[in-house]
């Protein structure tokens, strides 16, 4: 993947500590999302840039602590931008992990119905897309990173793609994924992958020059 002032990148925080006792938005990532996270930081810091670039992300811990060491390893500051927040869950709280697959069944499966509280999948989808266009507006002429979520970034995915909504367009388990698209077009450069693979191809040529 190849940086220019026309791409934006969406990455999702990789594994987390699951602490019941914690709000969702508070958990931190995991020492292998720590792991997976610094390893990637490590590829963007060799990066050979041609043009600027903006991190920007949620305001939910888990996003922050992915978004960080990017930042860091550019050189720039990160923003923060509180409504690229996960999909509002806070009416049910901590479901255990099967519980939890069935409400987000649910939520893809019914974009415009509130299931047990939760905000809708339309209502999601029309804020993350409209944060990235003002991010993209204040951020002219810079390729953009963002770290956020999976259910957003999804909604996010499928506004691109022209899709409907639909938890076949998910990310693979796990977090710790990305996608990029065209600025310009605001159409999709591909569809998720591991964060392993993200600017592997760019460091490998580095590296042969």
């Amino acid at each position: 993947m190849q940086l220019t002032p026309q791409t934006a990148i969406y990455v999702t925080h990789p594994q987390v500590i699951v602490d019941t006792q914690v709000q969702v938005t508070e958990w931190q990532l995991s020492v292998l999302g720590a792991e997976r996270v610094d390893q990637l930081a490590k590829r963007v810091a060799a990066l050979s840039s041609t043009c600027p670039v903006a991190v920007v992300c949620s305001g939910e811990r888990k996003a922050i602590e992915t978004a960080k060491p990017l930042a860091n390893a550019l050189g720039v500051d990160l923003e923060q931008r509180h409504h690229t927040h996960e999909n509002d869950r806070s009416s049910t709280g901590f479901l255990p992990p099967d519980a939890f697959e069935r409400q987000a069944d649910a939520f893809f499966a019914n974009p415009a119905r509130s299931v047990r509280g939760w905000e809708t999948a339309q209502n999601a989808q029309a804020r993350i897309l409209r944060e990235m266009v003002a991010a993209e507006a204040d951020h002219e002429g810079c390729a953009l990173i963002i770290c956020g979520h999976g259910a957003v970034g999804t909604l996010l995915y499928c506004a691109l793609a022209g899709q409907k909504i639909d938890r076949r367009w998910d990310q693979p388990p796990g977090g710790g994924n990305w996608f990029a698209y065209d600025r310009r077009s605001h159409s999709p450069l591909s569809h998720w992958a591991p964060i392993e693979t993200l600017f592997v191809d760019q460091n490998q040529s580095r590296e042969k020059q």
